[in-house]
C-alpha cells in the first residue's frame, strides 16, 4: 500500500525508489445507495449510471496547455491535442493515454486508468493535471457528494502503489461536479504527485482547461 495523502499534500516519486518507466494513475469511485420511500421504490425507474470520466492536461513550464489540436481555420478541437480524454485517448508522443471509459463504478480495484511512461515523456511536459468530472452530473441531478470511497493513486512499473488521495463525498463536494483531483510535477530527479481536491459544480472540464490555456 502506497502512502496516503490529504487534500494539499505532495510526495516526490524519486527514480532511485520508483520504477518511473510505465506509471499507471488509477481512479476508482462507488456511489452510495439513494434513500427512497415506499412509493419512490415502487415507481420510480432505474436511476441514471454516475459516468465519472479522468482527463489529463499535459502542461509546460508556465503551467500553459500548449497544443489544443487547432484545425485549420484556427479552432480549437481537442483532436490529437495535449488534453487526453475520452474522445482523444492516446496523446501524439505515445507516451501517454488513456485505456478506456468505465460508465458505471462498478467492481473493486481502478475503474478509470491513465498510464504515462514518465521517464520517456517529451521534456516539454512540465506538470501533468488530473480532473475528473461526472458526465452530465447537472442534467441528472448527480455531483460528488453521492460518491463514495473515490480515490486517485499512481502505481509503478512493478506494480507498486507509490501513492493514493482518497477522496470524501461527504460535506465540502455536495453539489460539486467536477474537480481537479491531483497532479504530477517534473523535477530534477523525478516527478512529484500533489493531493489537490479543488472543486467545481460544473460538470464540463472545459470550464477547467480555461484556467490552463
Amino acid at each position: 500500500m502506497g502512502i496516503t495523502l490529504s487534500k494539499g499534500q505532495g510526495l516526490s516519486l524519486v527514480k532511485s525508489e520508483h520504477n518511473l518507466s510505465l506509471v499507471t494513475i488509477g481512479l476508482g469511485w462507488d456511489i452510495a445507495e439513494q434513500k427512497k420511500g415506499f412509493l419512490g421504490g415502487l415507481f420510480s425507474g432505474q436511476p441514471p449510471e454516475y459516468d465519472l470520466d479522468v482527463v489529463a492536461f499535459l502542461c509546460d513550464v508556465n503551467g500553459k496547455i500548449k497544443d489544443l489540436g487547432w484545425d485549420a481555420t484556427g479552432h480549437p478541437t481537442l483532436q490529437n491535442s495535449d488534453v487526453i480524454f475520452f474522445n482523444n485517448l492516446l496523446h501524439r508522443s505515445g507516451q501517454i493515454w488513456l485505456t478506456g471509459d468505465n460508465r458505471t463504478g462498478a467492481g473493486d480495484g481502478d475503474d478509470e486508468q491513465i498510464v504515462v511512461k514518465l521517464n520517456t515523456l517529451p521534456n516539454e511536459c512540465h506538470k501533468i493535471i488530473f480532473v475528473v468530472q461526472i458526465y452530465n452530473g447537472k442534467k441528472n441531478n448527480q455531483h460528488f457528494g453521492q460518491v463514495k470511497n473515490a480515490f486517485i493513486r499512481a502505481v509503478d512499473a512493478s506494480g507498486k502503489e507509490m501513492v493514493r488521495f482518497d477522496l470524501s463525498g461527504t460535506g465540502q463536494y455536495e453539489q460539486q461536479r467536477s474537480l481537479l483531483f491531483a497532479e504530477l510535477v517534473r523535477e530534477s530527479n523525478g516527478w512529484k504527485f500533489n493531493a489537490l481536491g479543488t472543486s467545481s459544480p460544473s460538470d464540463n472540464f472545459v470550464e477547467w482547461l480555461k484556467q490552463f490555456v
